[in-house]
């Protein structure tokens, strides 16, 4: 994003002036995160979230490289080997804890970051390409998370593995075979470990990678806010430093007091019991559960319980559980409305609060609760309107509702419609 009024990088030294002509780091992090980056004055702490997944993201990264050099992917040692990081490593307690109680606190972000971006209408042009990259981070994060809670080889670890990669072998012909080359073989053991293992280290990378062309792509038609009005003058932006930087460090401070609260004192809140004893193929837990960030979507494959026609519940279940989330690719087409925020869509915000939330809600507590009644009816309740949300209530409410009128300018939006403010001939930043 250009703007005429934006700060300039100005090296003060030698050494900066070297790097700026040689390397110009300084200046693309000036442009990027500093003084020389406008962004819109409006933004709430909404607009945390993506600042507070990249840290989560680096957490991850740092513990899982610790934890990576003492541990083993082998089935006869693997749940061993956690257990000595737990008990004998140098603070590799807290390593493991961290990283597994971050992985929540990701998940935790990115969910909030998702619906901010839905209730906003993030995905709207000339958004879309953001909007896209972030949901293949999702799905990238979702591959890493279930590859990661196999490592430990508990009871949960072994079973999820062998549940999830089996909803392969529900795809008519190629099925079986693809199930086979996932795992190395007919059921979770050595391979599969060593394969999981191995595409767990590597995921978060990729993810980094992802995230780098996501920022960059943010940076191209520059940031959304809550009314959805474009930048129209310098008055509506302020620089993202110090202003921006200094809201982001409170909010961060306040997600960490919470982390840290976890880890140190509910450190196994999130987690399952049965995942602390060792891996049997013998005995089958009693109620199969991932981790909770799964849930919705595990909701979702568990619903489908009755063959149609030719086609199993278990392939329409796969494939609802898949298309949940593939169907976001689609949402900067299926909503129409030329307004963004729904703030200022009122139809849209009663479907979205008392519609899809609420759906979502169910989804997360079925997936999480036994396959019995009431939960298997609640669930295809929920999964119902999920789907009917996003491909018919959107695209008919964002056609017909008639929406609220838009402030003219972001800075009319805060400081109220004097024509000067409004047209920016008073520029000077204020918060």
């Amino acid at each position: 994003m250009s703007f005429p009024w934006a700060r300039q990088y100005e090296p003060k030294n030698g050494l900066t002036k070297f790097l700026d002509e040689k390397l110009p780091l300084p200046r693309l992090v000036y442009n990027a995160v500093g003084a020389g980056y406008p962004v819109p004055r409006n933004l709430s702490y909404f607009w945390n979230f993506g600042v507070l997944a990249g840290f989560f993201l680096v957490v991850q990264i740092v513990t899982g490289v610790v934890l990576a050099m003492h541990y083993a992917a082998n089935a006869q040692v693997a749940f061993a080997t956690t257990e000595h990081i737990m008990r004998d490593v140098n603070w590799g307690w807290l390593m493991r804890y961290a990283h597994a109680n971050g992985a929540s606190f990701f998940f935790i972000v990115v969910y909030l970051h998702i619906f901010r971006g839905l209730f906003y209408s993030s995905y709207k042009a000339p958004r879309e390409m953001i909007w896209l990259l972030g949901v293949v981070i999702f799905l990238l994060m979702m591959a890493t998370a279930f590859m990661g809670y196999v490592l430990p080889w508990g009871q949960m670890s072994f079973w999820g593995a062998k549940v999830i990669t089996g909803l392969f072998g529900a795809i008519p012909l190629v099925g079986e075979p693809i199930q086979v080359w996932l795992l190395g073989g007919f059921a979770p053991d050595n391979a599969a470990l060593n394969r999981f293992f191995s595409l767990h280290f590597l995921l978060p990378f990729v993810i980094a990678g992802v995230v780098i062309l996501h920022i960059w792509a943010l940076h191209i038609p520059g940031s959304s806010n809550p009314t959805g009005v474009e930048i129209k003058s310098e008055s509506d932006t302020v620089p993202f430093h110090p202003y921006y930087t200094a809201k982001d460090g409170f909010g961060l401070g306040i997600a960490l007091l919470l982390y840290f609260a976890l880890v140190f004192f509910m450190p196994n809140a999130l987690g399952h019991p049965d995942n602390y004893i060792e891996a049997n193929p013998l005995s089958t837990p009693a109620h199969i559960v991932p981790e909770w960030y799964f849930w919705p979507f595990y909701a979702i494959l568990r619903a489908f319980t009755v063959d149609f026609l030719i086609v199993p519940a278990k392939l329409m279940g796969v494939i609802a559980m898949f298309a949940s989330i593939l169907l976001w690719f689609f949402l900067p087409w299926l909503d129409k409305s030329p307004v963004r925020s729904g703030h200022y869509r009122p139809l849209f915000r009663k479907f979205f609060w008392f519609g899809l939330i609420p759906a979502m809600a169910v989804l997360f507590v079925c997936g999480g609760a036994p396959a019995e009644e009431p939960f298997v009816i609640l669930s295809q309740i929920a999964t119902a309107y999920y789907f009917l949300h996003f491909l018919v209530i959107l695209p008919i409410v964002s056609s017909v509702e008639k929406p609220e009128p838009l402030p003219y300018s972001i800075t009319e939006a805060v400081l109220g419609s004097d024509k000067k403010v409004v047209k920016g001939e008073n520029t000077s930043p204020a918060v």
